[in-house]
């Protein structure tokens, strides 16, 4: 693929998720300019044009980018073209009006319209946090105030929040929502305070009707966000508006958010997604390929299914990637072509570590027998090894707390919890403990 389809194909997918007068107003005039080092840079018209687009739509475009790029460290800049920049100060100005007219929720809004419920695949590894988003979806404030779902990356949390909120805007297009994630939240606290905007930043978060913020745990160790997120919360849960969050932790796990915050994510619901299924999987790499138009072979959907077990958004990327190839070069998809096309996505996403191997290697390096790493007993010489082994499962597998405490005896999930808060800790000071666990885990990713 040639660097300058990357962005045209971006354009494709950003078209696909705003209406044609905003996409015409901001992304028409855009032309791509470069790519190197993961880093592309695009031309725009003018440095207003280029702020705007990186504060309002950059987590929009880099999605679009790393679907077709599949590099998730992908960085954007956009150039101002200097010649056109002078030639067009009449433009300037037509933008900035247009912008001051727009509606600031449906600027800041952000829904990726492209989420919602009725392209969601249901299946067992979901089933609870699907119902759980579309009964808050159906009574917002009075169903599960707050909303926490967590789960691995790629699994599907992103699309329930953005459904939740493309369920209330249909049914009521006045609503004040907004959606963002954690650190477009803690982007904007850090310029309220530069440019002395604080009044502001409040009114325009405590005034909504419905509040989704994604990736919550960027807030780790960002003081200032916590405590403007902890008050913006208090606001909206007291007046019966819904807070949706999403988190790859659960909130115990997030050890560098502030302890009130955490319980206050325990107020309403707690909703996990799990890996999915070998059925799950198909169902949306089938659905993905008809929304996309790649027409795919049944041998080369059993073989990505069975290939990406555990993240949904690699999995939709390869079939992105695989379509684009095959557009361009004019090849048949086959499973062979899938195979060389996809092998570094592949042999770097997909090493199976079970819980049985991450016992036996535990088991074996602190010479104590498996049955005794399973067993209820707790003496000293048991205790710390359990606690390990529990902690390399959340680390290392997509276990959920209950699923760990089954395999080890059937212990309860707080159990689970407290022996992974225990090693995260005591690794930070134990050099020996430290070293222990990576060597652990070389052994098993080996």
């Amino acid at each position: 693929m040639e660097n300058i389809d990357i962005w045209n194909k971006g354009l494709s997918l950003i078209k696909k998720n705003l209406n044609n007068e905003i996409f015409d107003l901001w992304f028409k005039s855009t032309s791509f300019k470069s790519f190197t080092n993961g880093e592309i840079n695009i031309s725009v018209p003018n440095r207003y044009c280029g702020e705007w687009l990186k504060t309002n739509y950059y987590s929009l475009i880099k999605e679009a980018l790393i679907n077709i790029t599949q590099d998730r460290d992908i960085k954007i800049n956009f150039i101002p073209d200097k010649e056109k920049e002078k030639e067009n100060t009449e433009d300037v100005k037509i933008i900035k009006e247009a912008s001051a007219k727009t509606s600031l929720f449906q600027e800041k809004r952000m829904l990726n319209r492209k989420y919602n419920f009725e392209n969601f695949i249901v299946g067992p590894s979901n089933q609870f946090a699907h119902a759980a988003a579309l009964a808050v979806a159906e009574n917002p404030g009075k169903s599960y105030n707050p909303l926490f779902i967590y789960g691995g990356v790629g699994l599907g949390k992103t699309h329930l929040i953005n459904a939740i909120g493309d369920h209330v805007v249909r049914n009521k297009p006045d609503v004040k929502i907004i959606y963002l994630t954690a650190e477009q939240f803690t982007n904007e606290v850090v310029a309220a305070i530069r440019y002395d905007k604080m009044y502001a930043f409040k009114e325009k978060y405590r005034n909504i009707d419905m509040l989704l913020v994604d990736d919550i745990q960027f807030f780790s160790g960002k003081d200032r966000s916590q405590e403007e997120f902890f008050y913006t919360f208090n606001t909206l849960y007291e007046a019966h508006r819904p807070v949706v969050i999403s988190s790859d932790k659960y909130p115990k796990e997030m050890l560098n958010i502030e302890e009130r915050l955490r319980s206050r994510f325990e107020w309403g619901l707690i909703a996990d997604i799990q890996q999915p299924d070998f059925e799950t999987r198909m169902a949306i790499l089938k659905q993905k390929a008809e929304i996309e138009n790649i027409k795919l072979p049944e041998d080369v959907i059993l073989f990505l299914v069975d290939a990406i077990k555990t993240n949904i958004r690699v999995l939709e990327g390869a079939l992105i990637r695989l379509g684009a190839y095959a557009s361009l070069t004019g090849k048949p998809i086959t499973v062979e072509l899938a195979k060389d096309i996809l092998k570094a996505t592949i042999s770097e996403k997909e090493k199976t570590i079970t819980s049985d191997a991450i016992q036996k290697a535990t088991a074996d390096y602190f010479q104590i027998k498996l049955t005794e790493l399973k067993s209820k007993k707790r003496t000293k010489n048991l205790v710390m090894p359990r606690q390990v082994a529990m902690y390399l499962c959340r680390e290392l597998t997509n276990l959920s707390y209950p699923e760990i405490g089954k395999y080890f005896g059937g212990k309860d999930h707080t159990t689970v919890i407290h022996a992974c808060r225990q090693i995260e800790k005591i690794k930070e000071k134990e050099s020996r403990l430290k070293d222990a666990i990576e060597t652990l885990i070389k052994a098993l990713k080996a």
